[in-house]
C-alpha cells in the first residue's frame, strides 16, 4: 500500500480529508498533493543549483538527499510526506543532537540540502568546505511560493529509496540506513493488519517527527488514508483539548505519553471519551502504566509494539509490562542461530520483508542483515512458549557468578517503588568477574529498604550486590537512560556508595 498512491486516491476522491495537522498549520490531502509539488521543485532548485554538490552515498543509487532538523513537527512531517512522491530521499535529523552528530552524519551520507534554523551547523559546514545548502525554515518557504510547482508526485518503482534514517544519535557515531518504497510497503501492511492506522481514523503522535516511532505513525497514518495530528511534544495541559475537538481516537506515543493521558483523563475524563486505542513502542510500557490506564480509560485498548527502525515492526503486547511479545504473522524470530533451548536468553535474530539492506557503509562497518536473510541489531531476548521475552541490548547482559542476569529485569523490579528512578550496571568483581549493581537518582529510600525490595521480587543472583546513588542519571536526547555512562560514573568515583 504506497503512501502515494494512497494520497492520490484520497485527494482525488476525499479532497478535503485532513491529512496533517500540527501547531503550525493543516493540510487537507488535495493541498497536501499541491504542497508537494512546489517542495519537490524547491529541493530541486536548491539541488541543482551547486557548484560542487556532495555526493549522496552510493546506497542511493545517485538520489540527492534532502534534511530536515527543526522543531516544529508539522513542517517536518509535511516535508517528508511531501516529497514521497518523487525521485527524493528524505531525512530527518533530530536538532537536539550535538553538533559533532549533525555534521558527521550530514557528510557521511552525503546529504546535499538541509532545512535548519541552527546558525552553528550552516557555519560549521561551510568551514569545512561542504558544498550543499543550509537554509533557514522561512527561507525555504518564501523560496518555495516562488518557484513553478513540478509535475504531480507519482507511485515510484518499489526498489527506490525514500527514507534515510538512523539507529542512534545517542553515540558518537550514529549509523544510517536506507528504506525503500517495497520495504515500507511491506511495514505498513503489518502495522494496519495489527495497529489499527484505518482510513479515516484520526491519530495524534506527539512528539519530534526525529523520533523513528513518530514518523512512521505520519507515514502509516498518510498510507492508509487516515489523518495524523502531530505535536512538537506532547501537552498534558491541552491534550484532552485536542482529543475531543480534533475527533481523535488512536495515540500512537511512547509509554511516557501513556502516563501523561493517565494524568490528563483523571483530571478530566470527558474530554477522552471518544479515544479507543493507545499504541506505545519504543521502550518496554510498566505494567503500572497499563494498569492505571485501564482503570481511567476503561474503554481504551493499549497496545504495546515491539520493532527496530531497521527491521520494521516485529510483534507486540496487549497485557503485563511489555516484555513478552507475539510475533506479527509474516515476521519470524529465532534466538542465536535457532538452536537455543526455550527460556535461555540469546541475540535476537528477525526475518522480515520490511527489514532494511543494510546500514550506510559510510557510517559503519557493522552488518545488519546476514547472507541468508536473517537480521539482529543486537537485542537480547528469550523464547518462552512460542513468544519472545524481551531482555534488552547485548551491554544489558551480565555474567556473575555464572548466571545470566539480565539488567533491565532488575530495574523492572523497582518499578512500583515509589520515589525511584533507578539504573542497573554491571561492575567488575575480583572474586565473581562481575557484580550488579544499582544506581539510584536523587534522594530516595535508604540501602536496607532498597535490599528489602529487591529479596522479595528478585532471584537471589538478580538482588544487587551494590547501592550508589547519584544526583541525576546520564540521559539521551530523548531521555533515555544511559547505561553505559552510569556505570562510568561509578568508575570514576563519582556515585555515592550507599
Amino acid at each position: 500500500m504506497p503512501i502515494t498512491g494512497t494520497i492520490l486516491d484520497v485527494a482525488a476522491r476525499h479532497p478535503e480529508r485532513l491529512a496533517i495537522a500540527g501547531t503550525d498549520g493543516r493540510l487537507t490531502y488535495a493541498e497536501l498533493v499541491e504542497d508537494s509539488r512546489r517542495l519537490f521543485a524547491t529541493v530541486d532548485v536548491l539541488h541543482r543549483s551547486q557548484e560542487s554538490p556532495p555526493q549522496p552515498a552510493t546506497e542511493t543509487r545517485g538520489i540527492p538527499i534532502t534534511a530536515v532538523s527543526v522543531t516544529s513537527a508539522f513542517h517536518t512531517a509535511r516535508i517528508v510526506a511531501g516529497l514521497a512522491g518523487y525521485r527524493a530521499v528524505s531525512a530527518t535529523i533530530d536538532p537536539r543532537w550535538p553538533l559533532a552528530h549533525r555534521v558527521s552524519i550530514i557528510e557521511a551520507t552525503g546529504i546535499g540540502v538541509v532545512v535548519s534554523d541552527a546558525p552553528d551547523l550552516a557555519d560549521t559546514l561551510a568551514a569545512r568546505g561542504w558544498g550543499g545548502t543550509v537554509l533557514t525554515l522561512d527561507a525555504f518557504t518564501r523560496l518555495g511560493a516562488a518557484v513553478a510547482p513540478a509535475e504531480p508526485p507519482r507511485v515510484r518503482d518499489g526498489d527506490e529509496a525514500f527514507l534515510l534514517l538512523f539507529s542512534s544519535g545517542t553515540t558518537s557515531d550514529p549509523k544510517a540506513f536506507l528504506k525503500t518504497r517495497r520495504q515500507y510497503r511491506a511495514n505498513v501492511a503489518v502495522s494496519s493488519a495489527h495497529l489499527e492506522p484505518l482510513p479515516g481514523v484520526a491519530t495524534l503522535a506527539p512528539g519530534p517527527v526525529s523520533y523513528s516511532l513518530t514518523l512512521y505513525a505520519v507515514i502509516e497514518c498518510l498510507a492508509t488514508g487516515g489523518t495524523v495530528h502531530v505535536a512538537d511534544a506532547f501537552d498534558p495541559l491541552s491534550v484532552g483539548r485536542v482529543i475531543r475537538n480534533e475527533g481523535i481516537t488512536r495515540v500512537v506515543a511512547v509509554p511516557a505519553v501513556a502516563q501523561g493521558l493517565v494524568d490528563a483523563a483523571r483530571r478530566d475524563p470527558q474530554r477522552f471519551a471518544g479515544l479507543q486505542l493507545v499504541v506505545t513502542g519504543g521502550a518496554n510500557l510498566p505494567q503500572a502504566i497499563r494498569d492505571a490506564l485501564a482503570a481511567v480509560l476503561p474503554g481504551v485498548c493499549l497496545i504495546s509494539y515491539y520493532g527496530a527502525a531497521e527491521i520494521g515492526f516485529i510483534g507486540d503486547s496487549r497485557e503485563g509490562d511489555g516484555t513478552l511479545i507475539s510475533v506479527y504473522d509474516g515476521v519470524r524470530a529465532r534466538i542465536d542461530d535457532g538452536t537455543t533451548p526455550d527460556g535461555e536468553p540469546g541475540t535476537l535474530w528477525i526475518f522480515a520483508d520490511a527489514c532494511s539492506d543494510g546500514y550506510i557503509s559510510t557510517t559503519t562497518s557493522e552488518l545488519l542483515k546476514g547472507t541468508d536473510g536473517w537480521a539482529t541489531v543486537h537485542d537480547q531476548a528469550r523464547m518462552v512458549d512460542g513468544r519472545l521475552q524481551l531482555i534488552g541490548r547485548a551491554g544489558d547482559i551480565a555474567v556473575t557468578g555464572g548466571h545470566k542476569v539480565a539488567l533491565p529485569e532488575v530495574e523492572r523490579a523497582f518499578d512500583d517503588m515509589p520515589g525511584i528512578v533507578a539504573c542497573a550496571v554491571a561492575l567488575p568483581d575480583a572474586t565473581l568477574g562481575t557484580v550488579v549493581a544499582l544506581v539510584v537518582e536523587g534522594d530516595g529510600p535508604a540501602k536496607a529498604a532498597l535490599q528489602a525490595w529487591a529479596r522479595e521480587r528478585l532471584a537471589p543472583q538478580f538482588v544487587p550486590r551494590r547501592w550508589y546513588r547519584v544526583a541525576r542519571l546520564p540521559r539521551t536526547v530523548g531521555g533515555k537512560i544511559r547505561r553505559g555512562e552510569t556505570a562510568e560514573l561509578v568508575a570514576r568515583g563519582e556515585a555515592e556508595r550507599l
